[in-house]
């Protein structure tokens, strides 16, 4: 899946209920699962993770994403093109 295709993909099917809820109520919880990433990162660095401590932190990556991605959505930015500033190229289409 690209970065546009996953945009697209979270705004069908939290848009209503993430605009609604409105940019401030959103950040608020993209930080709390940014707290979960935290932990979780916390839980890998130790000399052996879990099987489940593993399948934790990718997940938690996951719905890090998929709120800064609604967080985008709220305001109107285009990811591909806002992470144009870290490439030299193309980014699915997007040209600098």
């Amino acid at each position: 899946m690209h970065l546009n295709d996953f945009q697209k993909l979270i705004h069908d099917q939290y848009f209503k209920t993430d605009s609604d809820r409105g940019a401030a109520g959103t950040f608020l919880w993209f930080i709390e699962e940014v707290g979960e990433l935290a932990t979780a990162i916390q839980n890998n660095t130790r000399s052996e993770p879990t099987a489940e401590e593993r399948v934790n932190l990718e997940e938690e990556f996951a719905d890090v994403l998929a709120w800064l991605t609604t967080l985008a959505n709220i305001l109107d930015v285009d990811l591909c093109k806002a992470v144009q500033k870290y490439s030299k190229g193309d980014i699915e289409g997007v040209k600098n």
